[in-house]
């Protein structure tokens, strides 16, 4: 199986580089299955149904989430309802939504697992305990196993990508919007990139107006940070070759496209 994930979506540049190059890395690679991470798509902060509908409609197959999940409140009317959207399995229990997810594709069945960290970030259950439960009971259904990882520091993702080294297929961090150069297939056969980065605004800072961002830091003062609707792009991505018996990772390209970095097929 050929996976590809597309790193945190900002806002409506975000989308547009989705629309843009989605069908081309498809084509590139012949890919099986889209996951993309949503929670920053609906102008930054959070997801909505229609924007959950549009990046069904350009090919993306599964979503999933992070801090800003519930940024959006119209997201508790249909989360519960989406067969492929989920949001960070350690959550309160009394969270709507889900943590997992599967999807056949070509007669192959990949599960998909989205986690939160904890480390500099609003505390939740145990990641580590969560995905070991989750990925042993994914491995009943099928050896294919994808997790998102939404985390802040690259220590608490990289222990996670060898806690479950062997048992994952692959294991992706996002959230800090900067694609990391350290992706690898680590001894167990689990593939893995510490963040895939962004897709969104590309001359500007994490997707937001750079101006906003300079003023904080420049004067400590507080400042509304803003997501431009019009400029340069970047998608980051992640593409990854799945044993289909296995589960075990065969090989796996970051994907960084940008005005410095065009699209080559």
């Amino acid at each position: 199986m050929k996976v590809l994930f597309i790193g945190d979506i900002v806002g409506d540049l975000g989308l547009d580089a989705v629309e843009r190059n989605l069908p081309k890395l498809k084509r590139k690679y012949d890919i099986d299955v889209v996951i993309a991470n949503a929670e920053n798509a609906a102008k930054g902060r959070g997801l909505t149904h229609r924007i959950y509908q549009d990046l069904l409609m350009m090919g993306v197959d599964v979503m999933t989430m992070g801090n800003h999940t519930w940024d959006q409140r119209e997201i508790f009317d249909f989360i519960d309802d989406t067969d492929y959207l989920i949001r960070p399995a350690n959550f309160s229990e009394e969270a709507p939504g889900k943590g997992m997810t599967t999807i056949t594709k070509n007669g192959q069945t990949l599960s998909v697992i989205n986690l939160h960290g904890r480390v500099f970030l609003p505390p939740h259950e145990d990641p580590f305990k969560m995905a070991t439960e989750l990925v042993e009971e994914a491995k009943k259904i099928s050896p294919l196993v994808f997790v998102d990882f939404h985390a802040e520091t690259t220590s608490e993702k990289i222990a996670l990508s060898w806690h479950l080294d062997g048992q994952a297929s692959c294991v992706v961090g996002t959230h800090t919007h900067v694609q990391t150069a350290d992706g690898r297939i680590l001894p167990g056969g689990t593939a893995y990139i510490t963040d895939v980065g962004m897709t969104g605004p590309y001359n500007e800072i994490l997707g937001m107006k750079k101006e906003s961002v300079l003023y904080r830091f420049k004067t400590n003062m507080p400042v509304r940070f803003e997501v431009p609707t019009k400029g340069d792009t970047v998608l980051s991505a992640f593409f990854v070759e799945l044993d289909d018996q296995t589960g075990k990772a065969l090989r796996f390209e970051p994907i960084y496209i940008n005005p410095d970095h065009p699209f080559k097929g």
